[in-house]
């Protein structure tokens, strides 16, 4: 009796440790959970109840058995890789708000000015952290950061503990997927880069009808205002289109997890 109700302790703790791995896996790309000025603890607190709950559901069992240390530290590497290539998902989504900025602020002239984004570590153009700002109150606003947990919490239907196979489909999926973010930040950034072109035109015409102006000095102010008014006015369809994509998420994630989790 004490021998079985050990191996029931044992066989707990590893569902337990495999399961909070996958969550851990999650948050530290996902957007908003994954940002890295929120508290370590917080998420490592998150990701331990949301552990909690998934594994006393009873829904979640270890298919095989792990007898020896190597074969569970294969499994918790596994299980980790799942639980990143869930959270990368909406990430990926988010880099359509970086391409659309950085085309932008290539035509208006703001891509010598750069800020630091916390969540990639990384220098951003100003336009890029505007966007991006926006795109989390929209992301948070049509309650994707709710699709996210329920997609992480409801992968172990399509991807048991232990089962995570990289398939052809897979990479045709994640091969569409790139395809449509450079589509959308393209769409996102095809107005304003149309603009300014228009008015690069424009100041080459006046240069040449009238040499004595300074087209360098008054080119450089006027793209930036041309530029700041059709933000202004694209941001309506720009939110629309924001929506439209962070609704897909729970699609795009169950395409993902039955990928690979195909046996």
């Amino acid at each position: 009796m004490d021998f079985d109700l050990t191996q029931a302790l044992v066989g707990a703790v590893e569902l337990f440790a495999l399961v909070f791995v996958r969550m851990t896996g999650m948050f530290v790309v996902s957007p908003i959970f994954g940002r890295r000025n929120l508290p370590t603890y917080y998420k490592v607190g998150f990701a331990f109840f949301l552990a909690l709950l998934v594994t006393g559901s009873g829904s979640v069992t270890v298919p095989v058995s792990l007898g020896t240390t190597l074969e569970f530290a294969f499994f918790t590497l596994r299980e980790f890789v799942v639980g990143v290539s869930i959270g990368f998902i909406p990430y990926l989504m988010f880099s359509a708000i970086y391409l659309a900025g950085q085309l932008i602020d290539m035509k208006i002239g703001f891509s010598m000015v750069s800020v630091l984004d916390p969540v990639s570590n990384l220098q951003i153009p100003v336009t890029s952290n505007f966007y991006f700002m926006i795109c989390m109150l929209v992301f948070i606003t049509v309650n994707a950061h709710h699709t996210v947990i329920l997609t992480i919490c409801r992968s172990y239907e399509s991807i048991p503990l232990g089962h995570m196979t990289i398939s052809g489909e897979v990479i045709d999926g994640l091969m569409r997927l790139f395809s449509d973010i450079f589509i959308v930040g393209f769409r996102m950034a095809a107005p304003i880069v149309f603009t300014v072109l228009l008015t690069d035109v424009a100041l080459g015409i006046i240069s040449k009808a009238m040499p004595q102006i300074n087209v360098f000095m008054v080119g450089m102010p006027l793209k930036i205002l041309v530029g700041l008014i059709i933000i202004v006015i694209t941001m309506p369809a720009m939110l629309v289109m924001l929506s439209e994509l962070f609704q897909n998420i729970g699609a795009e994630s169950y395409n993902f997890m039955r990928g690979i989790g195909a046996q």
